[in-house]
C-alpha cells in the first residue's frame, strides 16, 4: 500500500467543524481582558498568555499529526514550513510564510497573512507592552517541544503595535533526543 500523502491546510480546514469566527475572537478578547484585570501587570499577562498557548500546543500537536498525515520532518526548516503552511491554515484558517532564515538554519520568521484574533481589537495606551496574540507563540513553542525541539518564540512585528505585519521569530535552541519510557527486553 502506498504511503498516504500529507493533506494541505486548506483541505483539513474545510473538513473540520468550525466555531463562529466572531465568537472565537470575542471570547479570546474577554480572556485577555480578564487577565489584565486579574494580573494588573502587562508583563504577567504576556507570560500567562504564553503559558496558556504552550499548554494548548502540547495537546494540539497530536491532532495536527493525526489529521495532516505529515511524516516525520527531517530538519527544523521542514518543520517550520509545516507549521506555517499546514498548521496555521488547519487551526486558524490563515496562511503563513517562513522567511528570514539565519545562516545556521536555526532561526526563522513566520509571517501570518491574517490574524483572526485581532478583529475588533484596539490596544489602549495603558496596554502598549501587551503582546495580545502571545498565546500563538506559546502554541508554537509547546507543539515544537512535543516533537523534540526546544525553541524560543517571540513576536518581532505586531500590527496592533503599528507594524505592517504579524511576525513570529522561532529560534531552535536545541534538538532534544527522543526518550523512550521503557527499554526493550534484550
Amino acid at each position: 500500500m502506498a504511503p498516504v500523502a500529507p493533506r494541505s491546510g486548506d483541505a483539513i480546514f474545510a473538513s473540520v467543524e468550525h466555531v463562529n469566527a466572531e465568537l472565537f475572537t470575542l471570547t479570546y478578547g474577554a480572556i485577555v481582558r480578564q487577565l489584565l484585570t486579574d494580573l494588573e501587570e502587562v508583563e504577567e499577562v504576556n507570560k500567562q498568555l504564553d503559558q496558556m498557548g504552550y499548554n494548548i500546543g502540547v495537546r494540539l500537536i497530536d491532532e495536527f499529526l493525526a489529521k495532516s498525515n505529515v511524516s516525520r520532518c527531517v530538519d527544523f526548516k521542514e518543520t517550520a514550513d509545516a507549521i506555517a503552511k499546514i498548521g496555521f491554515k488547519m487551526f486558524l484558517g490563515v496562511g503563513a510564510s517562513v522567511t528570514n532564515w539565519d545562516a545556521d538554519g536555526t532561526c526563522c520568521s513566520i509571517v501570518l497573512d491574517d490574524n483572526p484574533l485581532v478583529d475588533f481589537v484596539e490596544l489602549p495606551d495603558t496596554c502598549q507592552g501587551l503582546y495580545y496574540c502571545n498565546i500563538l507563540s506559546g502554541v508554537v513553542r509547546g507543539a515544537l517541544e512535543m516533537v523534540s525541539m526546544k525553541t524560543e518564540v517571540t513576536w518581532v512585528r505586531d500590527m496592533l503595535r503599528g507594524d505592517d505585519a504579524f511576525e513570529l521569530q522561532v529560534k531552535l535552541l536545541k534538538q532534544v533526543p527522543e526518550e523512550y519510557p521503557y527499554k526493550d527486553d534484550e
